[in-house]
């Protein structure tokens, strides 16, 4: 999954999937055949899971959906399966990992301020900004290692263990098997398998309503609405845009040699000097700096309420995510949380009582499961709202709003 950190009233109607069931049986081993007691078996992103019993056996009653069903097991490699029948009996084998994860990292690594302040950029940056994100421990925070390269202003984060997210806000408690963190420069990037669990068999009306919310305007109910050809009644609006380089700001080579000129001037520049006209080649130097802070990009809105048939594709019965270009998607139905309004900085924008996010396919049209789950959520870039909310705001896949 792919975020851009700092650009990722309730609905009346829902849909409700409803899913035939199919049971799962099978046996983890390792590559000796020895059995593996107390595997872990779940579908990803979602709650449905168990542990392998004294023979390594186990057995799940699951949605007949598209899910990628994960095995871990401490000291071997975790592995993933896609499911293709019920009455098939898996007989899946581990491999140990004899790989000493990042060892050097591991070894330099103390719990220091250093390690304080790259925690909390983690945290920030992979539980969020939103109300729900204060709600979240993670329980084992001293099984994470990062490493800083300053050259490229990359923070990479590794972990010993699957981390443990109590997450108060939802009612979850999260195991996350960390596979990819990467911040480089305004980017986020991360990836991992994710294990749901109830931290109580009765959900809570504050968990229920959270849920609930956090489900309103997400990418998972644009999906599902998308699919169900009800973006309009479930409260959305969806136009389309085009992003080009702007053609008042400098290009990067012009900027670059603008630096490198002003530097041989030290410190004996006055920045604040309104430069009409370039008289010299520093005033134009100048003249460049000043411009490249203009925003690089600019959007060209050129469709309002996009079509059904401009976002997705229907081949052999499957719905593909295809559009050209940006989708800008407004949520109507609620407004913005505070904290995403202050801004990263500290900076406020303009409240507009909307949600409005956009996304970009990266690697061309993608497959839309029936019950309005991405199978490749790699496959598109959030900006906008669906990115600040990021992982605390994420619900498990086999969620389902209530009918009321």
């Amino acid at each position: 999954m792919k975020k851009e950190l700092i650009l990722f009233l309730f609905a009346i109607n829902f849909t409700v999937y409803s899913f035939s069931q199919i049971s799962i049986k099978g046996k983890i081993t390792s590559t000796n055949n020895q059995s593996l007691e107390g595997a872990s078996v779940y579908f990803n992103n979602t709650t449905i899971g168990t542990i392998t019993d004294s023979k390594g056996h186990f057995e799940l009653n699951a949605p007949n959906s598209n899910y990628t069903m994960v095995i871990s097991y401490l000291g071997f490699k975790t592995k993933q399966v896609s499911i293709k029948s019920s009455n098939e009996f898996l007989t899946i084998k581990l491999e140990e990992d004899t790989t000493l994860l990042n060892e050097v990292v591991l070894r330099k690594t103390k719990y220091d301020e250093y390690w304080k302040y790259n925690l909390a950029r983690f945290k920030q940056s992979f539980l969020g900004r939103s109300k729900l994100a204060q709600e979240c421990k993670i329980l084992n925070e001293k099984d994470l290692h990062f490493d800083y390269n300053s050259k490229t202003n990359t923070l990479t984060a590794f972990a010993k263990e699957p981390l443990k997210i109590k997450h108060n806000g939802l009612g979850y408690l999260i195991i996350y098997d960390l596979v990819d963190f990467t911040i480089k420069d305004k980017q986020l990037f991360f990836s991992g398998y994710a294990q749901y669990k109830n931290l109580k068999k009765s959900v809570r009306k504050k968990w229920k309503q959270n849920r609930l919310a956090s489900y309103n305007g997400s990418r998972m109910h644009f999906l599902r609405s998308l699919i169900d050809k009800k973006i309009k009644q479930e409260g959305f609006v969806v136009n389309q845009f085009k992003r080009v380089l702007n053609p008042e700001r400098p290009s990067e080579e012009k900027i670059k040699l603008a630096k490198e000129l002003v530097k041989l001037y030290g410190n004996k520049i006055d920045f604040s000097r309104q430069i009409e006209s370039p008289k010299t080649p520093l005033d134009s130097a100048l003249v460049t700096l000043k411009k490249s802070r203009k925003p690089k990009y600019r959007d060209y809105l050129y469709k309002r309420n996009v079509p059904y048939k401009d976002m997705v594709n229907l081949v052999d019965k499957k719905h593909y995510l295809d559009f050209n270009n940006y989708l800008s998607i407004t949520y109507t139905k609620e407004p913005e949380e505070e904290n995403y309004l202050i801004g990263m900085f500290g900076k406020r924008k303009k409240a507009s009582g909307v949600q409005s996010s956009s996304i970009v396919l990266l690697e061309g049209k993608s497959q839309i499961d029936s019950s309005g789950i991405l199978l490749n959520p790699n496959a598109i870039f959030n900006e906008g709202y669906w990115a600040f909310e990021a992982f605390a705001n994420m619900l498990p896949l086999d969620y389902q709003p209530s009918k009321n």
